[in-house]
């Protein structure tokens, strides 16, 4: 069974260079998967930004009810008091998002690419690809290495 790990292998941009061990591959594996879930935060932090942005056009939308129900001074200490706030001190949640976005994901993106470029020669995923080696059915049908190896294999 070694031997046909050795047939059906990664691509080549999801091996590691020539002389690269076995802890580098992990230890950018680890970054990786770090801006992975940065990322998956930023995604929270739009959901978020967007979601406020709803609850205040619904907010306006109720103070317009609230007016035409005759309730205007309480729409009107509503639409003072709440409609347009700052969530955070002289802060909308686009600008949470686009301080975020300046001083840390995109720092984040750039020191992972970084560790890329400098220690795998640029290549992703390289740590998840030999997860992928050393835990799929060499030969089985939906276990081919890569897309180039569908249809090659017998079910």
């Amino acid at each position: 069974m070694a031997g046909d790990r050795d047939q059906e292998l990664p691509s080549a941009e999801h091996q590691a260079p020539p002389g690269v061990d076995d802890r580098t591959v992990e230890a950018v594996g680890k970054i990786t998967e770090a801006l992975e879930t940065c990322e998956r935060a930023r995604g929270h932090l739009y959901a978020f930004h967007q979601l406020t942005g709803s609850a205040d056009i619904k907010l306006g939308e109720a103070l317009t009810s609230l007016r035409e129900a005759g309730h205007t001074e309480l729409a009107d200490r509503i639409e003072t008091e709440l409609l347009g706030r700052n969530v955070l001190p002289g802060r909308w949640t686009f600008q949470i998002v686009e301080e975020y976005d300046d001083n840390y994901w995109s720092l984040f993106r750039s020191l992972e690419r970084e560790a890329r470029d400098q220690l795998l020669g640029g290549r992703r995923h390289v740590f998840e690809a030999r997860m992928k080696q050393d835990e799929r059915t060499i030969g089985r049908l939906g276990h081919e290495a890569t897309p180039g190896d569908v249809g090659h294999n017998v079910p």
